[in-house]
């Protein structure tokens, strides 16, 4: 059986709060990345990241 991969909490939220409020957001955020609408949004980021990174990479 694999293990449960142990993440590394920098705040000051307990394990246990954190991931409450992640249950909580995760159905909303897997709407919005199925949804046409999600997909466009981060196919943008995704170009803009990579023109940035482009662009530091010149310098």
């Amino acid at each position: 059986m694999p293990r449960k991969k142990k993440l590394i909490n920098n705040s000051d939220l307990p394990d246990h709060e954190i991931e409450a409020i992640a249950r909580c957001i995760y159905p909303d955020i897997l709407e919005l990345f199925e949804s046409e609408e999600g997909q466009k949004a981060f196919a943008e980021w995704k170009a803009q990241k990579e023109r940035e990174e482009k662009s530091n990479e010149q310098k």
